[in-house]
């Protein structure tokens, strides 16, 4: 299985704190099933800039140790990117962003709290220019969680998405394990990817998280989410099933 989303890298964020925590956390996605990590530190986040250089040179090394160890685990280069305005541009020059292992596909983060206004134009000026933007975690955006038609003209648009395997595994709650498994059921929703943080109380939990969508969307739900993220590693064009709408249920006096 292949994690589109991690941050393993040590010293860069708020993930791995040293190198031997970047060790714990790849013993833990082998042990998990995983063969391959893309390393996603944030940038342009509002207290973390990781460029690209500074993130080539921590794979470079991360790789280099674990090869030394013997743990067979690839890391791969990319970056949890926070939207904003000038993306687009940015990432033709080449110089500072990474889009995932130098494929056509950028990861990108929303505020937790809201889609920002200008999310629509910016995703077509990424489509025009080759770019697939893959949104991070929408499972657990508040302006998403609220009214998943937000999300679903983004997609039918032609972005992807990624859900979380905590949130799939009911980690985050069972609003957020519904909604997640919800958005994989009606293709809003292409990749699980552990968004792992550490190992204890943000680890990869993926066979938990594949467990349950075995039990929930059965064994193809399974093969599929990991035919596309070994898609979005190879730098392979996907054909991708149309989004479906999710009936929400309606609100009474603020009360669902």
């Amino acid at each position: 299985m292949i994690d589109i989303h991690s941050h393993i890298l040590h010293g860069l964020d708020d993930g791995a704190k040293d190198l031997s925590g970047s060790i714990e956390m790849a013993k833990q996605a082998v042990a998990e099933g995983i063969t391959a990590v893309i390393a996603t530190p944030h940038h342009r986040h509002p207290s973390y800039t990781n460029d690209k250089q500074s993130i080539l040179k921590g794979v470079h090394e991360l790789s280099a140790e674990l090869k030394r160890q013997n743990i067979a685990l690839d890391i791969y280069p990319g970056q949890e990117i926070r939207l904003f305005g000038e993306m687009a541009d940015v990432l033709d020059h080449n110089e500072e962003l990474l889009t995932l292992n130098n494929s056509e596909y950028v990861l990108v983060e929303f505020p937790s709290s809201n889609i920002p206004k200008y999310t629509e134009q910016l995703f077509y000026d990424l489509l025009v220019k080759g770019y697939t933007p893959i949104i991070a975690h929408p499972e657990r955006n508040a302006e998403i969680a609220e009214n998943t038609d937000k999300l679903y003209r983004l997609i039918k648009n032609g972005a992807l998405s990624q859900v979380t395997a905590a949130s799939v595994a009911g980690l985050f709650g069972k609003k957020t394990q519904k909604l997640s498994l919800d958005l994989l059921e009606h293709n809003q929703a292409h990749f699980v990817a552990s968004d792992a943080h550490n190992i204890t109380n943000r680890g990869c939990v993926w066979k938990q998280a594949m467990d349950k969508l075995n039990k929930k969307l059965g064994s193809d739900m399974v093969s599929l989410i990991d035919m596309q993220a070994q898609d979005v590693l190879n730098g392979r064009s996907m054909k991708i099933l149309a989004p479906e709408r999710i009936q929400q249920r309606k609100r009474l006096f603020g009360i669902v």
